[in-house]
């Protein structure tokens, strides 16, 4: 990379970073609020803290016991977000983590298996659960670089109806997939070869209004394929917990009993679902300042040496370190973590636009990796 001054990374935009892409709301992601500790925080957009309105809805939330179903914010949130999404019923969940295992457990008896990518959030990133806690075996098959599973490979891992295997009962995608936004086609093509094999079929839809933002389509569009959905709340939409399934009204009360036996009985959660409730009025649209914000970082760090960066689909930025030496990585994070700006990653880096980021924290970001000199050219 090239180097500079690391004094002036602090203060000194990119004055080269492109101007927002048409369409995108430039004012809104300037005047958008930045971390309370002088902090540019893109770990991820788990990160974000809700806003002072959201906090307001939160504090005068209509509430009752969840439990004994008689929460009118709960409710109200269930019905709506069903509603949005074109399914029967949902289910308002702690975390997409419970809710992904909720679905697979109302999908999938013990013995039974699930197709899913092996980079998938539901394979890799929970634990096991599905295993550990359904006896459900998963059948993971190796992912494209847009995140899709070749339709042979799907057709191949469909087992038999014999004794000898698993039950072959779902296919599980996600969209996003590492901020990539399914190919439109590939889904009906993926979900219409899984139902004509007698297959259910489920979406992981974390960030699914990414998607429908990007897509520039009303989210039940991307859900019109698929049995069950989940959806998270607390990512770029920004409320603090939770995530809600959507489903059949038969396939909900199956989550519904799952959901108990993982502790997901929840009292006055009402206040949660303000949050959510909250961000679905009001956070939605402005997700395209997210995927602006993620195109400015992408393109202000475009030709530096040693680099690869991925033009992303929505708010996830992906730079590869393309002649690291060992322990590149980390020190390179490290260098960014002293100069304020927070990310994750080793062999290459992800940075996650979130509505806790604006303009100026994006170029701060450029500018600080700019500023770095990798280890290796310092040893030359």
């Amino acid at each position: 990379m090239t180097s500079a001054s690391t004094t002036t990374v602090a203060t000194a935009p990119n004055a080269a970073a492109p101007a927002y892409a048409a369409g995108s709301s430039a004012a809104a992601a300037a005047a958008a609020p930045s971390h309370p500790d002088g902090i540019v925080d893109l770990r991820s957009d788990t990160v974000t803290r809700p806003t002072a309105a959201m906090r307001a809805a939160m504090a005068a939330a209509e509430v009752g016991d969840d439990v004994f179903g008689d929460d009118p914010t709960i409710n109200a949130l269930q019905q709506r977000i069903a509603a949005d999404l074109g399914f029967e019923a949902a289910l308002f969940m702690s975390s997409g983590t419970q809710s992904n295992l909720c679905a697979l457990l109302a999908h999938c008896g013990r013995g039974d298996e699930y197709i899913v990518g092996q980079l998938a959030h539901t394979y890799r990133y929970e634990g096991g659960g599905a295993a550990v806690v359904g006896g459900i075996q998963p059948q993971p098959l190796t992912q494209q670089p847009d995140g899709t599973l070749l339709l042979a490979d799907i057709e191949a891992a469909i087992k038999p109806d014999d004794a000898h295997f698993a039950r072959t009962r779902l296919l599980a995608l996600e969209n996003t997939w590492n901020g990539r936004v399914l190919p439109p086609a590939y889904v009906e093509a993926a979900t219409s070869l899984a139902k004509s094999r007698g297959l259910a079929r489920h979406l992981d839809g974390a960030r699914l209004f990414n998607a429908a933002v990007a897509s520039k389509v009303p989210a039940r569009e991307l859900t019109k394929h698929f049995d069950s959905v989940s959806v998270c709340f607390s990512k770029g939409l920004g409320a603090p917990v939770g995530s809600a399934l959507c489903g059949s009204k038969e396939l909900i009360y199956r989550a519904h009993r799952a959901r108990k036996m993982l502790g997901g009985g929840l009292r006055q959660a009402g206040i949660l679902a303000a949050a959510a409730t909250y961000a679905l009025d009001h956070h939605v649209d402005r997700l395209a300042d997210d995927h602006a914000l993620a195109r400015r970082l992408a393109d202000g760090l475009q030709g530096l040496p040693g680099i690869s960066v991925k033009q992303p689909d929505t708010n996830i930025v992906f730079v590869e370190l393309t002649q690291a030496e060992p322990g590149e990585g980390a020190a390179l994070l490290a260098f960014l973590r002293a100069q304020g700006v927070l990310a994750t990653g080793l062999v290459g880096l992800r940075f996650v636009t979130h509505l806790d980021v604006n303009a100026a924290g994006i170029d701060r970001a450029i500018a600080a990796l700019r500023s770095y000199v990798p280890r290796s050219a310092t040893t030359r």
